[in-house]
């Protein structure tokens, strides 16, 4: 992307993306076989992992799942000291809120042959 003369922004969230996308393929599926590829057009760019599991992606979470509390107890950053607001936030599920995010859209679609994840930028 550095060679295409892509900002340096776009490329820190389409790395941050691609992250994601991978490690939401090795954890959601069975197969070791994961393709990446970043595709350029004159509307910008599209980043594509492609996995030959067919598990369902799952959904981005939203900001009150990753707490683990219903979003009427979502306690405010302030309301939580260091340690304990790191404490509070799942591990999990927050990867396709960053894709979300960071893209100007994204989606997959599942095949015979395997699922394919895309997000543009």
């Amino acid at each position: 992307m550095h060679a295409w003369g892509e900002p340096a922004e776009r490329i820190e969230a389409a790395a941050l993306i691609v992250t994601e996308l991978v490690t939401n393929a090795v954890q959601h599926t069975s197969t070791r076989r994961i393709r990446c590829r970043l595709l350029r057009s004159t509307e910008g760019v599209r980043i594509c992992v492609w996995n030959r599991g067919r598990a369902r992606i799952p959904a981005p979470a939203s900001p009150a799942d990753s707490a683990g509390l219903p979003v009427g107890q979502v306690p405010a950053a302030a309301d939580l000291e260091g340690d304990e607001a790191l404490g509070r936030l799942s591990e999990d599920g927050r990867g396709l809120l960053l894709v979300d995010a960071l893209a100007a859209r994204w989606g997959t679609r599942a095949a015979l042959a395997g699922r394919l994840v895309w997000a543009d930028l």
